[in-house]
């Protein structure tokens, strides 16, 4: 039963160290970006459509 607790900390210590890189991975791009509540999907959309190409009007 003992033999299974080194196998179980090294899973546990693996996903969070992943976590650790993903959070840390998160605030350097919110950092970069300036707004942290915004992502640049919501910043970039909104503006008006873009006109059709020609040929292509149903």
């Amino acid at each position: 039963m003992s033999a299974g607790y080194p196998l179980l900390f090294l899973a546990l210590g693996t996903l969070g160290g992943i976590l650790f890189l993903a959070l840390g991975a998160r605030k350097q791009l919110a950092d970069l970006k300036g707004d942290p509540e915004r992502s640049n999907f919501v910043k970039d959309h909104g503006g008006p459509p873009r006109p059709n190409m020609p040929g292509t009007e149903h």
